[in-house]
């Protein structure tokens, strides 16, 4: 893969427009809203994907403008995130959803998008893992039997998939094969939303996503950081799928009209296969490092296949190779990062 920087639009400059890109919606986005009428709540808007997306919401129901509220709920443990999100308009809740208490207290909402879960920490504290990401969506289900549910899960749901062939990757009819507690947990997201789908009638769509990248986070942030600082590359998990996190939001909202009994699924990714070892040598060619390597690519990695994304919403509007730029840029200069490493290179499921 070699990217030529005159034919790779500029990066976002600072964070200031870095965020915008993230929340900007498309066409597409306000469509699904003039289609799924009502307000949107937005449980775990605090994470790392959640204050963007819940900002385009916003956005993109200002351009319907047909009145709705856009509720963002969250412990808000950074302040500054409630505060930008109150400035566009989004009504903001302070409320720990660890707390069956806190979840009934909830306004209704025709519109849920649940971005609740825990992955680090896992191995230390499996118990709290279980109780997020199982226990947790349980009790939003119940809360919220009546609306559409637009749920993240992950595609460490899958086993890991064969790197070779016509259309590598896992699809969303195959057979789970969760790899480790976390991704256990996740099937069992998955299950307890299916059943209340099936039992009550809830509609629901399961967002399986792979590597959002943010330029502060994700999987090819730590391969710039790596190449970068000389630090050795581990190719053990040699391939990945990501996706621009902007386009990630995009299509988590455009589901909201899709969401079934039962459940829509949808794997969200990028749909191209990219190799960790020629990542890494384009970001050294970007940034003037050779980079290092450590371990042997395996015959499988963990892929997810696009084609149903691809045929209901289209592709995702910034390519790999675009990204790849962006990321480099962004490492290059010094841009904050978050400090958050995905560990996509781990293949016994422990984080």
């Amino acid at each position: 893969m070699t990217i030529d920087p005159a034919h790779a639009s500029a990066a976002p400059r600072d964070e200031e427009e870095l965020e915008e890109w993230l929340s900007r919606p498309t066409a597409g986005v306000v469509d699904a809203l003039e289609r799924a009428p009502g307000d949107i709540l937005v449980l775990g808007a605090g994470g790392k994907m959640g204050p963007s997306l819940t900002a385009m919401a916003r956005r993109a129901a200002d351009g319907v403008g047909d009145g709705r509220r856009v509720l963002a709920v969250s412990r808000w443990s950074e302040a500054d995130q409630a505060a930008r999100l109150e400035a566009l308009g989004v009504e903001v809740i302070r409320s720990d959803l660890m707390e069956s208490a806190s979840i009934a207290a909830l306004p209704d909402a025709p519109n849920v998008v649940f971005m609740v879960g825990q992955k680090f920490g896992t191995s230390s504290a499996p118990s709290l893992t279980w109780m997020t990401n199982t226990v947790v969506p349980a009790l939003v289900a119940e809360r919220y039997a009546g609306s559409r549910i637009v749920a993240f899960s992950t595609g460490n749901v899958y086993p890991t998939s064969p790197v070779t062939g016509a259309r590598p990757g896992a699809r969303e009819g195959d057979a789970l094969a969760p790899v480790g507690e976390y991704a256990a947990s996740c099937v069992g997201r998955e299950r307890v939303l299916e059943h209340a789908s099936l039992v009550r009638g809830t509609r629901v769509a399961l967002i399986r996503l792979n590597y959002a990248v943010d330029l502060r986070y994700g999987v090819l942030v730590d391969i710039a950081q790596k190449v970068r600082d000389g630090a050795a590359v581990d190719v053990g998990m040699g391939f990945v799928n990501c996706i621009w996190q902007g386009d990630a939001n995009a299509f988590a909202l455009r589901a909201l009209p899709h969401c079934a009994t039962p459940p829509f699924l949808l794997n969200v990714t990028g749909g191209e296969l990219l190799s960790v070892r020629v990542v890494a040598r384009e970001f050294g060619r970007l940034l003037g490092r050779e980079p290092r390597f450590a371990g042997t690519e395996g015959g499988d990695a963990l892929l997810s296949d696009t084609a149903r994304l691809h045929a209901v919403f289209g592709v995702p509007e910034v390519s790999a190779a675009e990204l790849i730029a962006w990321v480099a840029d962004w490492v290059g200069r010094g841009g904050r990062t978050l400090g958050k490493q995905t560990r996509f290179e781990s293949r016994d499921g422990r984080f």
